[in-house]
């Protein structure tokens, strides 16, 4: 299991911080995993599940 930091689900998504955080606060994105106070990360494979899902929703 690996975690991702902000820099690193952003360059995989394609999508900018503020749009991250718009898509979490609505349930649409993987929550991120506190790992220190101010220090957040997120689960690699849920970041990629996420991907595959839009990809099936293209798909669909």
């Amino acid at each position: 299991m690996r975690i991702l930091r902000l820099p690193e689900v952003i360059a995989k998504t394609g999508l900018g911080r503020s749009t991250i955080y718009k898509l979490i606060s609505e349930d649409l994105f993987p929550k991120s995993v506190p790992l220190m106070p101010r220090v957040v990360g997120w689960i690699e494979s849920e970041v990629e599940e996420w991907i595959l899902e839009r990809i099936a929703e293209r798909d669909g």
